[in-house]
């Protein structure tokens, strides 16, 4: 029998002499089995499908999530974006029922933190005629503090999108009718071609113009107008938190305390209107200085710019200086007392007396003031010459005196005169006198008496011994004294010098 397969003339083989293909199970193959190869390929495939449709990892958290509560969650799904300002920050985690609103809980990337309390948001479309919702969040102002994760958004603080149903519902057929009159109406109002009567009284720039066209023509001003605009509108705002309500505030005080006084606020309009009626009477003078302003202003540009400059300061020291005004009040009421007590003592029995008596004073002491300055150099000249020259001589040692103490001058003075006061402390019927016993002894001595009588040229005594000397001796004229020459110039007196050398006695025996 010949095989289908075999070719003609082909060798039979011997089925021992054939080697096995060990890539085939069975036979000497030793790897997985092809079972498990596949179910490993199945889950790759699946893993693989998984993280296509999921885009996330399963054990994978959601980082920061914070929770909304709509009105009506529409059509949101999980997995639905969130963006800020049109950029993806996040996504729906989980769209649940409570109550009659909806519950959303979504994720947001650190690139859209933070989500503060005041934060708001809404429910969008993503495609024009439905479907594809998103959340479209504002984060809020930083000053309102982030929300912590797992935070909630309150219902007051989100909206969600109109449905188109919604929108038709609420078009029935005589409100479609009524907006088909509208805007026919509108289109014939923007189309319409003026007459001459119609122009009349309009601006040259508009005649003979449909509205379309006019509006047209407004369009290219309300550009820089509603960038001007919008300027001052955030101008208003204020640079601190409720300036503009502060101003609405006080606007509103003014208007009530203009209300309260309408006969004022008549009288001040039909004054306002006088003064309007006497400068139409002075038009020509008012248009001349109309057009003088222009350049003053231009040579005020400069003292203006300082001014700017200045103001910035000048707002930042009234800020600082309000809670020292909001004192004075307090301040006042406290000084009211001491104010008191200060009249009182202005009175003419109190310092105005007193004041009195000063100005009779205030001519002699003015004298006196003058005659000081004559009196303090001759005070300066007696006080150097006490430190210079009476207190060095007062402090100096003699030495040439064999009984001497060893002691300053002016303390040997000080004992002396306590000797000579407890000698005569003693005293009789007399009284107090000082008693001496001068002499006393076998030496008779005698010495001139230079004024005695005729016949009482002498004088004689007795002593121990005969004298030795006299120390010092006495001088035969008084020294020098000189007014031309200050006491703090003269030197001090040598009282150890030839003066107070010791010289022959007096008294000879």
């Amino acid at each position: 029998m010949k095989l289908p397969f075999r070719k003609r003339g082909s060798a039979r083989r011997d089925p021992a002499a054939i080697t096995p293909d060990e890539r085939v199970w069975g036979r000497h193959y030793t790897g997985p089995a092809p079972w498990v190869t596949g179910l490993i390929a199945a889950l790759l495939i699946g893993i693989g499908v998984y993280l296509a449709f999921a885009k996330e990892l399963p054990w994978a958290s959601d980082g920061y999530t914070l929770t909304a509560t709509f009105d009506n969650a529409a059509t949101l799904r999980s997995t639905a974006p969130v963006r800020i300002a049109g950029v993806n920050v996040g996504e729906v985690t989980s769209v649940e029922a409570n109550g009659e609103a909806a519950e959303v809980t979504f994720s947001v990337d650190e690139q859209g933190r933070p989500i503060t309390e005041d934060a708001e948001i809404k429910i969008r479309p993503r495609l024009f005629l439905e479907g594809n919702f998103f959340l479209d969040v504002d984060p809020g102002s930083p000053s309102a503090g982030e929300l912590e994760d797992g935070g909630e958004i309150p219902i007051t603080q989100t909206a969600t999108a109109v449905q188109l149903d919604e929108v038709l519902a609420a078009l029935q057929e005589p409100q479609r009718r009524g907006l088909t009159r509208l805007l026919e109406g509108f289109g014939t109002a923007l189309t319409y071609e003026p007459t001459a009567t119609d122009d009349a009284d309009q601006d040259s720039d508009v005649q003979g113009e449909p509205a379309a066209e006019s509006l047209n023509d407004a369009f290219r001003y309300g550009g820089p107008a509603g960038r001007s605009t919008a300027i001052v509108a955030d101008a208003l705002r204020g640079e601190q938190a409720h300036d503009l309500s502060g101003l609405l505030a006080s606007a509103g005080d003014v208007f009530g305390k203009l209300a309260s006084s309408e006969r004022e606020l008549a009288d001040l309009i039909t004054n306002f209107n006088v003064t309007v009626g006497a400068l139409a009477a002075e038009s020509d003078n008012l248009s001349e200085s109309v057009a003088l302003l222009g350049p003053t202003l231009v040579e005020t540009e400069v003292s203006l710019r300082h001014l700017d400059d200045a103001l910035p300061p000048l707002r930042t020291l009234a800020r600082e200086s309000r809670p020292g005004i909001q004192e004075l009040p307090a301040t006042i009421d406290a000084f009211e007392p001491w104010l008191a007590q200060t009249s009182l003592l202005l009175r003419d029995s109190e310092l105005g007396g007193i004041a009195r008596l000063l100005k009779g004073a205030a001519p002699g002491l003015a004298e006196v003031a003058a005659a000081t300055r004559r009196l303090f150099p001759e005070t300066g000249r007696i006080s150097r010459c006490t430190s210079e020259n009476l207190v060095p001589t007062a402090d100096t040692v003699i030495t040439v005196d064999s009984f001497g103490t060893g002691q300053p001058n002016f303390q040997e003075f000080f004992y002396g005169a306590v000797q000579l006061a407890g000698s005569g402390q003693p005293f009789d019927g007399n009284g107090p006198y000082l008693r001496l016993q001068p002499g006393g002894g076998p030496e008779l001595l005698h010495a001139e008496n230079p004024g005695g009588a005729i016949n009482d040229t002498q004088v004689f005594g007795t002593a121990v011994e005969a004298p030795a000397g006299v120390q010092p001796v006495v001088p035969n004229s008084s020294p020098p004294f000189r007014m031309d020459v200050p006491c703090h110039e003269n030197a001090i007196p040598d009282l150890n010098g030839s003066a107070a050398a010791a010289g022959p006695p007096d008294l000879v025996p």
